[in-house]
């Protein structure tokens, strides 16, 4: 008893212990609840900027797919109408061509000729503009990569393998064969057999 009152008198007993453990139970119960309210504030943010970048993948995504339409339509006119700088550069040669028809027969023949010719070259030249190009083969080396060979002949003029005339013309497109030439190549002449090989 004695020993109960002194620690009462000294200020230390169950209630002080008691009060001591309810304050720092009160603070932790603070400490909690601001922890709680900053990760409240962070998640509403969080859920902010994740809406916010949600909304700006639907816009990337509409963007892409207008741009994906826009690509397809290009791509299709392009197709459609991609010759036509061509055609339009083709044109006249065509007029051409039709008048040097109409020309009257038995009139001036050489001139027609001429007509032919200049109206040849206007082509080529309007083709070459669009990057083709004839394939260079006469006095050539055979090369099966731009040339077809249709048959050899026997010369002594020409080195064997060489290409000695032209069937049909070869074109390039830029830097593809558009269609190979059609060529002769030479071979060397086979050895003349010297009487019938008796002695």
């Amino acid at each position: 008893m004695i020993e109960a009152e002194e620690k009462r008198d000294n200020g230390v007993g169950p209630s002080t212990e008691a009060q001591e453990e309810e304050k720092q139970s009160g603070k932790r119960k603070s400490k909690r609840k601001q922890e709680i309210e900053l990760l409240k504030a962070q998640v509403e943010e969080k859920t902010k900027l994740a809406g916010e970048h949600y909304d700006q993948f639907l816009r990337a995504q509409a963007e892409l797919d207008n741009y994906k339409k826009r690509v397809e339509r290009e791509k299709s006119s392009l197709v459609k109408y991609g010759n036509e700088e061509l055609i339009k550069a083709i044109l006249p040669v065509i007029d051409n061509l039709e008048r040097a028809l109409n020309h009257p027969q038995g009139e001036n023949p050489d001139g027609l000729t001429e007509g032919i010719e200049i109206t040849l070259n206007q082509l080529l030249q309007v083709l070459e503009k669009f990057g083709v190009t004839p394939v260079a083969s006469v006095g050539e080396p055979f090369d099966p990569s731009k040339h077809e060979a249709m048959m050899q002949v026997e010369s002594a003029d020409h080195e064997p393998n060489t290409v000695v005339s032209e069937l049909q013309k070869g074109y390039f497109l830029n830097d593809r064969l558009l269609r190979p030439a059609m060529v002769s190549v030479a071979q060397p002449p086979k050895e003349r057999e010297e009487g019938n090989g008796s002695s």
